[in-house]
């Protein structure tokens, strides 16, 4: 089972000397790639190649260590430079093994033109290898949202950690807001179809129990459905626009529907405006965020 080798590229509009420190100097490559929580330089002599060391930590208690091997000091014509890599581990839990790859920067009228390629073997056999089918794309996706961060921080000045942040942020945020209307469509409208729901939404409508209780099914299955949305639909913002928008109304609506609710502990009332501040963080947060989008992930 042969996959392809990873191969991601991007446009920096800075010099290549920029590009090159940024991703050879190991205490600056470590704040923008994302495959590495830190690398250590061993010390070399002057015609060696460089060895180091680097970490990955995966979770609160599982951290892999690697090893690697440099030489970056090939120029190519037109001011090109290129950087030679072998990496591997010798811990198990890690899936993979050992790789090859390199780094090359071409300089352009606007800057620099920064792309690599890598592939690895895997552990476990075969096991491994169709792990490495979800595995594969994860490390793709990673360099090159890696590669637009520091795009971003090269050009613009933002460091890597706020990137990251406000990144990290909006897939928790998204996560939340697609849990919450999937629960809350699914188990008191649908598959419960909670007595209040349904009260709430006769009274409000003055509608019969039998059409209230169809009335409930529809807008359960809406809300399901907008869960789904939010794990897809990539433009967040519209979304967050659509709640700023939503909350209110519905907040408006449950409390003249059932005013009683608003001395009720966890009462629709605040529960909505929650949520809405929820959504007003997430709003400010989702402009301009990094994407791997912008890379060219085929040579």
């Amino acid at each position: 089972m042969k996959s392809k080798p990873i191969y991601v590229e991007i446009p920096i509009n800075v010099p290549l000397q920029r590009v090159w420190d940024a991703s050879q100097k190991p205490d600056l490559h470590a704040q923008w790639d994302l495959r590495f929580s830190s690398i250590h330089y061993l010390p070399k002599e002057d015609d060696e190649p460089q060895q180091f060391t680097y970490t990955r930590t995966v979770g609160p208690f599982i951290t892999v260590e690697g090893w690697g091997e440099s030489n970056g000091s090939a120029y190519l014509g037109n001011g090109a430079r290129s950087s030679s890599l072998h990496f591997g581990t010798d811990q198990k839990i890690s899936p993979i093994r050992e790789g090859r790859g390199y780094w090359k920067y071409e300089p352009t009228d606007a800057g620099t033109k920064f792309l690599t390629q890598y592939d690895y073997e895997t552990n476990f056999g075969k096991v491994g290898q169709l792990i490495d089918q979800l595995f594969r794309p994860l490390m793709g996706y990673a360099t090159a949202l890696s590669f637009d961060v520091l795009k971003r921080w090269l050009e613009r000045g933002e460091l890597p950690i706020s990137q990251y942040l406000r990144f990290f942020t909006m897939q928790l945020l998204t996560l939340y807001f697609s849990y919450l209307w999937i629960y809350q469509g699914l188990v008191p409208k649908l598959i419960a179809m909670h007595p209040q729901e349904k009260a709430m939404v006769a009274s409000g409508l003055y509608l019969s129990d039998s059409t209230a209780t169809n009335v409930v099914w529809v807008i359960g299955l809406a809300e399901v459905i907008f869960g789904v949305v939010w794990l897809f639909y990539r433009k967040k913002r519209h979304l967050f626009i659509l709640q700023m928008v939503g909350f209110p109304l519905l907040t408006i609506a449950a409390f003249v529907a059932a005013p009683e609710t608003a001395n009720h502990p966890f009462n629709p009332i605040t529960f909505n405006f929650s949520l809405l501040a929820l959504t007003a963080i997430g709003l400010l947060m989702s402009r301009d965020l990094p994407t791997a989008a912008s890379c060219k992930r085929k040579r």
